[in-house]
């Protein structure tokens, strides 16, 4: 019984590892069609994120029935609760990047982001990649560095949300009604993906350290 349950555990780690890099993937895609206007991408991005949402439900079922059949306690109690906590963040980052990918191809064939601010874009594309890309990496190898390595670049993308809001109240913005929805749409979103990826990063140190993520993961919520 023990080793099917020892099974079940190893399961939900790939599981969550897989989302992880579907994630990464979309948010990749979704950031080079943002960028690029490439509509095909986008539209990728979007048919893809199916495969993250049907993850998350088979790493859910699987939680539950661990739960009821098994009733783990301790150590396994805190890694079938945690798997369902990290599946839900993972989830939701696949939905910011489908977002991005909708705004994109709702744009097509012109670029949602304007010129002005395509460079402020473009590095909150690169950080949510490194976002993503280090919340694999985490899940696959438990490194705490790089649970530090999120956390900075989620600040990074704090900042360029507040450059993305100090530049459209400033008096120089002339971006249409639908440029400046879009832009502050496009930022909210980046910056909401960083909020998510700290809060798997956190809960991978609650794994290993059995440090309490509670209070230091509200901003993900």
């Amino acid at each position: 019984m023990r080793d099917i349950f020892e099974a079940e555990l190893t399961q939900l780690g790939e599981d969550l590892v897989a989302m992880s890099h579907l994630v990464e993937h979309a948010v990749t895609n979704a950031g080079v069609a943002l960028l690029t206007g490439d509509l095909g991408l986008a539209e990728s991005v979007i048919a893809d994120d199916i495969a993250i949402d049907a993850l998350e439900r088979e790493v859910d079922e699987r939680c539950v029935g661990l739960l009821a059949q098994q009733a783990p306690v301790a150590t396994d109690l805190r890694v079938v609760v945690t798997a369902l906590r990290m599946s839900a963040s993972l989830e939701r980052m696949g939905d910011l990047a489908r977002h991005v990918a909708q705004v994109a191809r709702g744009r097509y064939p012109r670029q949602a982001v304007p010129q002005s601010l395509a460079g402020t874009f473009a590095e909150m594309h690169d950080a949510a990649v490194r976002v993503a890309r280090r919340t694999a990496t985490l899940l696959e190898s438990r490194d705490l560095a790089l649970a530090e390595s999120i956390e900075t670049d989620d600040d990074l993308l704090d900042e360029l949300h507040e450059d993305v809001f100090t530049a459209m109240l400033g008096g120089s913005w002339s971006a249409s009604t639908q440029e400046t929805i879009d832009t502050t749409l496009l930022s909210r979103f980046y910056e909401r993906f960083g909020d998510h990826g700290v809060s798997v990063a956190r809960r991978v140190v609650y794994l290993v350290t059995g440090v309490s993520a509670d209070d230091l993961d509200r901003s993900a919520i």
